[in-house]
């Protein structure tokens, strides 16, 4: 993620706005506000957490590594979160790791009780309530 800071005066707002079509055009956006940037950096860190490393997973929860990651208290990063994108981050995780598990089941490398395990779920029965809840009024969706 790159970054760019600039001192603009207020007479500049035009430009600013030219600025942001322009990043727009090119499929980037500006990250106004420090706290965007901080969603920006869970979201980005809970990915990583789904994707990644089951050890991980087992040393820490979700909440002490964001923290960690982070460098700042948990309540106040899930504060900013939930402002700002409307859900929690609980919540958040929730849906990403059904995300992935759909993803999961259709390349058909794992099994149920692997995709569990790969997902940090505490087991494969935790995995599949939660599963179906999320997923038993809507069909798997390739695009999404």
């Amino acid at each position: 993620m790159g970054q760019i800071v600039t001192a603009l005066p207020k007479d500049k707002i035009k430009k600013m706005q030219e600025l942001k079509m322009a990043l727009l055009e090119l499929g980037f956006e500006m990250l106004e506000e420090r706290q965007r940037q901080i969603v920006e950096q869970i979201k980005g860190w809970i990915f990583y957490w789904i994707k990644n490393s089951v050890a991980e997973k087992e040393k820490l929860n979700l909440s002490t590594f964001l923290a960690l990651k982070l460098g700042r208290d948990y309540s106040l990063l899930s504060m900013v979160f939930s402002e700002l994108e409307g859900t929690t981050i609980e919540k958040f995780l929730i849906h990403q790791r059904i995300e992935r598990a759909k993803m999961l089941i259709l390349y058909d490398e794992l099994n149920f009780a692997e995709i569990s395990y790969e997902l940090g779920y505490s087991s494969p029965s935790h995995f599949s309530n939660q599963f179906k809840l999320h997923t038993a009024s809507r069909p798997i969706n390739l695009s999404e």
